[in-house]
């Protein structure tokens, strides 16, 4: 028998991290050279641009058709409103737009009002991004190309001058720029455990501000906090005979006891989500599990939410512990992401678990409840939701009030926060080496975002002319 000893073992080097960082540096360079970055500032509508209203009406077909007039109606209220609701037509576009070929979790729909505050589990106040109904692997560039557009038009709605305009978007994309090269300097897990909380936005905030702008912060943060369970359970239900019951607030708000009025097929229903609630528990982690046994159901009901996810089915769910003590959580249908068709199916066959994992690799710190399911609906399809607490501390900036200063020192926030999120799982040292130390890349999605916001313009004047046609039905003020 020959005996190998450790010594004459044939050993394969590893790299080193200096060797390792040089690859991935190199791999941003290779892409740089491959995809200039002032090639990101191309945007050319062209006349084989698919429809963006065909794509609209589309996605109404697996939506609630009674609802779809009130995100018409919304969409059309403002040329920022429509840009919240196209996720899916920018997505079309984008995918026309030259690519690094670098891949990270990406939102899908980063615009300036998917930013927002809310409550850690250790109960500290903390921002981040907030809406992950659109996440999958995808090139990195969309989303920040789509925050830096909803700032432009954010400051066109403002009447923000021109320069004013440019010198805001330029901020926020230089602030990813350099929050990027500076999580390309730290090691996985630092990068991890970076967050945001809101002590430091303050910091970060208020020195830029003016006066009455910092007063205006202090309460919307203030206002946050009471966005709690309790003040869920004042804003949303009453007690009538003892017994605490969701109000009626149609077409938004429609107990599920006012949309089955036969009792039997109410009660059939209200089973059936009993059941869901279930099924939900066990994808949470087992000491959530036994927090969620302490409250039971108590009612239920149909809610809209949000611009673009009208017509999706968001059920409100009521639960209280020993009667008293509530606890609401929603669960909101998910689909395919609107990246979908233009980089490959999810990995995951439900798009609730696609929702909520991606939102945990994205996410510094993540809601206690979140978790997915999939169920029947009052049709009896098969249909996947996602669940999470309905307030939490929630709350988002008042971007109509904003002065331009205090628009600036928001989006470079926003900015850093969609590195952050972008470096937990991406190539963040590629990345880096693809951005570079100078402006190049900033000045070409600024006027990336110049040129797409003139062409949200012209598709929400599109919506618009076909709800005065009769094209689309549309709901106003709902």
């Amino acid at each position: 028998m020959t005996h190998t000893t450790t010594a004459s073992r044939k050993r394969v080097p590893r790299p080193t991290s200096q060797q390792a960082r040089e690859r991935h540096t190199a791999r941003g360079r290779a892409a740089r050279a491959e995809v200039p970055r002032a090639s990101h500032a191309e945007f050319t509508a062209g006349p084989d641009r698919a429809d963006p209203l065909s794509l609209l009406e589309g996605q109404g077909l697996a939506r609630l058709p009674e609802l779809l007039p009130i995100r018409y109606g919304r969409m059309a209220s403002s040329a920022f409103a429509f840009f919240r609701g196209a996720a899916l037509p920018m997505a079309s576009d984008l995918a026309r737009t030259p690519r690094s070929g670098l891949t990270v979790q990406a939102c899908g729909d980063a615009h300036l009002a998917n930013f927002g505050v809310f409550a850690s589990p250790e109960r500290h106040l903390v921002f981040d991004i907030n809406d992950f109904d659109e996440t999958l692997p995808g090139p990195w560039e969309w989303d920040v190309k789509r925050l830096a557009t909803s700032l432009e038009i954010a400051g066109r709605a403002n009447g923000y001058p021109s320069k004013t305009r440019e010198g805001i978007v330029l901020a926020a994309v230089a602030a990813y720029r350099r929050a990027m090269r500076d999580f390309a300097g730290m090691d996985a897990l630092h990068v991890w455990y970076a967050h945001t909380d809101m002590a430091r936005i303050e910091a970060v905030i208020s020195g830029s501000l003016r006066t009455r702008a910092r007063k205006t912060l202090a309460k919307n943060v203030a206002k946050a906090q009471t966005k709690d369970n309790l003040g869920a359970l004042g804003r949303f239900a009453a007690v009538h005979d003892g017994v605490a019951r969701l109000n009626a607030e149609p077409p938004l708000v429609v107990p599920l006891r006012d949309l089955l009025a036969d009792p039997v097929e109410a009660a059939a229903m209200e089973d059936s989500i009993r059941q869901l609630l279930r099924a939900y528990a066990d994808t949470l982690e087992p000491e959530r599990r036994v927090l969620l046994d302490r409250y039971h159901l108590v009612d239920i009901a149909r809610k809209v939410v949000g611009v673009g996810s009208v017509g999706t089915r968001s059920w409100m769910l009521l639960l209280l512990e020993d009667g008293d003590n509530p606890l609401f959580l929603q669960a909101k249908e998910a689909g395919p992401s609107v990246l979908e068709a233009f980089v490959g199916e999810s990995e995951f066959h439900n798009s609730g678990q696609r929702v909520v994992v991606g939102q945990r690799l994205m996410q510094a710190v993540s809601d206690i409840f979140l978790g997915w399911v999939r169920a029947s609906g009052l049709d009896g399809k098969e249909r996947d939701f996602y669940l999470r607490q309905l307030r939490d501390w929630k709350g988002s900036a008042d971007i109509e009030t904003m002065l331009p200063d205090g628009m600036l020192a928001y989006g470079e926030v926003c900015g850093l926060t969609l590195a952050r999120a972008h470096a937990r799982s991406g190539d963040r040292i590629a990345m880096a080496a693809y951005l570079g130390g100078g402006p190049s890349f900033d000045v070409a999605v600024r006027e990336f975002a110049e040129s797409y916001a003139d062409q949200n313009e012209r598709d929400h004047q599109s919506l618009v002319d076909a709800i005065a046609s009769g094209r689309i039905t549309a709901e106003a003020g709902v």
